[in-house]
């Protein structure tokens, strides 16, 4: 259990501030000891735990404002960071089970970034430190996309499903987790607690378009492995059309050999080429004609 006041900048304390704004930071179990504590703010009940996040949420009650936080990158466990949340007027609970949260404002107290006592002030600097290399790392999924793209031009088609599907997903992710994040934004700037100013608004709404910008960034990457995905399956279907072209023509040239041997296979009495001296060269020399005449068609017809 972590305290920190809320003043010009925020401050670690070792103990909850007085008089001033502050920030609890708790994990899921101090959480469910301070539910049961009777000497504790009775609004923390209201506070989910990160554990149960399942989403980026906000539920707007007539004296708080709770929610929780689902982020697409993952912590050491391999799991989805998540966290909790409860704004009241003078307090904010964050919940973080996986010490990102931790980091986030470690970064604030060490880059001494100004929040003027003010709440509204401190979640619009924590929502800016958690979006800050969110445009990296669109442009590291942007990057390997056009990694598996450029193996597709070049003719390269094996071990591409599984990282593009990867990719794909990834993408999709980052998208949901913007169109969420925007909603939460969207309340924190409607304030109908009214505990933010108008000036925290007007940082709400820079927000607001911030997450806007990056949930379109992330449609497009949706869009472009997409794109990705039906060159690669038109460069199949190309292959697949040569291997077809090559069948064919190879079974135009052997139709008429067929009908030879097949006439000939017959075996009738009153043929005179089985008797004939010359019979065998005769129709070896017939099939070679067939052949280069059936080559000389299909490339005069630039069937290759």
């Amino acid at each position: 259990m972590k305290w920190f006041s809320i003043e010009q900048t925020l401050i670690q304390k070792d103990n909850k501030p007085e008089n001033v704004s502050c920030v609890l930071l708790v994990n899921s179990d101090e959480l469910t000891h301070l539910r049961a504590a009777k000497e504790f703010d009775k609004r923390i009940i209201h506070t989910p735990l990160a554990k149960d996040a399942k989403v980026c949420k906000a539920e707007v009650r007539s004296d708080c404002m709770s929610g929780t936080l689902l982020m697409p990158y993952r912590g050491k466990n391999g799991e989805r960071l998540a966290c909790a949340y409860l704004i009241s007027e003078k307090c904010v609970v964050l919940v973080d089970d996986d010490g990102d949260l931790s980091v986030h404002l470690k970064h604030m107290i060490r880059e001494k970034q100004r929040t003027n006592g003010s709440i509204g002030r401190f979640l619009y600097n924590l929502f800016e430190n958690l979006i800050a290399k969110d445009l990296h790392r669109l442009e590291e999924i942007e990057d390997n996309m056009q990694a598996l793209e450029d193996k597709v031009l070049a003719g390269v088609l094996d071990d591409f499903n599984a990282p593009m599907t990867v990719l794909r997903k990834e993408a999709m992710t980052w998208l949901r987790y913007y169109s969420q994040l925007d909603d939460v934004a969207s309340e924190f700037r409607e304030n109908e607690n009214g505990f933010f100013s108008d000036e925290e608004g007007r940082l709400f709404r820079m927000l607001e378009d911030r997450i806007n910008r990056l949930r379109e960034r992330s449609q497009q990457l949706c869009d472009y492995s997409m794109q990705i995905q039906s060159m690669f399956q038109a460069e199949v279907d190309i292959r697949q059309n040569r291997i077809m072209q090559i069948l064919t023509i190879v079974t135009a040239i052997f139709l008429p050999l067929t009908l030879l041997v097949g006439w000939y296979g017959m075996n009738f009495a009153f043929m005179p080429e089985l008797k004939w001296r010359y019979g065998y060269p005769a129709l070896f020399v017939v099939s070679i004609i067939i052949v280069i005449v059936s080559l000389y068609i299909c490339k005069k017809k630039k069937f290759w």
